[in-house]
């Protein structure tokens, strides 16, 4: 497994339905040796604090295997490196993670701890598009397709600074034992009902120590509403 692209980008203004927007989703991709710290790659910035970056949130991953759904799903459309806003373009394509299993959502887990270059990272949750997905494609309907298609990508939390660049291998350091992969994570927030597999579920993604506390809290009012406690 290997790191495809370190991609950065610093918030920019652009008009989208008649306003100005700033968003940090137009990444491309850097050269050299890039310093990834705990809230971000060097070079690197988001817009609007409150829903992105952070600890939780420091490094945004995505597939390369992707780019070739999407450019079934919008032919004749330029998909450059980084179009998706992700930091680290992933290639899943090689077996051995965990198994054999490949990089994908759902073969990842929360938890999940990895080394690239000179860092480690830890998987915490997977990505929920905002509306500046649209922006960045240009289409309102990007944000619904994004997370209809399940190819989410995941952020990554830092455990420990140092250097990453292109054509680092991505290692296994250690798998999370409550295993809850991050396609599941992505099925109990959007599914309409908790049947007695969700509840399972939720409750094992309760136990997992990086999951963030917004995710938890989210997951314990859908397990009151099922009528369970906690």
């Amino acid at each position: 497994m290997k790191l495809i692209s370190v991609n950065t980008g610093l918030p920019r203004e652009v008009s989208w339905h008649g306003r100005i927007v700033t968003t940090g989703i137009f990444k491309e991709p850097a050269r050299g040796r890039v310093a990834l710290r705990k809230l971000n790659l060097e070079g690197d910035r988001q817009a609007d604090l409150t829903v992105h970056g952070g600890e939780h949130k420091a490094v945004y991953c995505y597939p390369l295997a992707h780019y070739g759904y999407w450019k079934k799903e919008l032919p004749g459309r330029e998909l450059p490196i980084g179009m998706f806003g992700e930091n680290f373009t992933i290639d899943d394509g090689a077996p051995g993670l965990l198994g054999g299993q490949k990089l994908l959502e759902e073969s990842v887990h929360l938890g999940d701890r990895f080394s690239i270059g000179t860092a480690d990272v830890v998987v915490t949750q997977p990505r929920l598009p905002c509306y500046k997905l649209g922006v960045r494609f240009g289409s309102d309907d990007m944000v619904k397709r994004f997370l209809a298609s399940g190819r989410t990508g995941f952020y990554v939390a830092v455990l420990r600074e140092g250097e990453v660049g292109a054509g680092d291998e991505i290692e296994v350091i250690s798998g999370e034992a409550n295993a809850v992969a991050v396609s599941e994570i992505t099925h109990l927030y959007v599914v309409k009902r908790y049947g007695e597999a969700e509840i399972r579920a939720v409750r094992r993604a309760l136990q997992v120590e990086e999951l963030p506390e917004s995710w938890k809290e989210y997951f314990r009012e859908r397990l009151r509403q099922a009528g369970e406690t906690n």
